[in-house]
Order: C-alpha cells, then sequence, then structure tokens
C-alpha cells in the first residue's frame, strides 16, 4: 500500500464523517439559535432550556438519520476499507 492510497482512504473517511454528523450539527446549530432567540425574547434564563430542546431535536434527527449513516458507513467498507484489507 502507497502512502497516496492511505491518504485517499484516509479523505475519504473524513469526508464520510463530516457527512454523517452534518445532520446532527445542524439540528443542533439550528436548535440552539432558536431557543437562544426565544431566551432572548423572553429573558428567561434557564439552563435545562437550553440543553433539553437541543438534545431532544438531535435525538430525533440522529433516530430519522440511522438508515443514512449506516447505509454510507456500510458503503465506505465496502468499496473502501476491505479491498484494501483484502490487498486488491
Amino acid at each position: 500500500m502507497t502512502e497516496a492510497e492511505i491518504f485517499d482512504i484516509l479523505r475519504q473517511g473524513l469526508w464520510i464523517a463530516v457527512k454523517i454528523s452534518a445532520p446532527l450539527l445542524l439540528v443542533a446549530l439550528v436548535a440552539g439559535v432558536v431557543v437562544g432567540l426565544f431566551q432572548a425574547l423572553t429573558s428567561v434564563q434557564e439552563m435545562t432550556l437550553t440543553f433539553v430542546p437541543k438534545v431532544g431535536a438531535m435525538l430525533i434527527v440522529f433516530w430519522a438519520s440511522m438508515s443514512f449513516m449506516t447505509a454510507t458507513l456500510v458503503t465506505f467498507f465496502v468499496e473502501a476499507i476491505i479491498p484494501t484489507i483484502e490487498g486488491s
């Protein structure tokens, strides 16, 4: 295995990590902005108000996108990792 192949697999793996984490991170960002805006408008500064909605939204999105995440990881392993291990 050459150095270029290692870097190519690493690049693919990092891109897969970005694709998989994007839905969760975007939902956390949107929920944080919405809750922060709500807190600023109502002057309610409760710590659980920022945590609970964000975690709830992330759990819902995680549950909804698990099939996408699994399919993406399986495709990466079948097309890139396993052939590299086998040496083909």
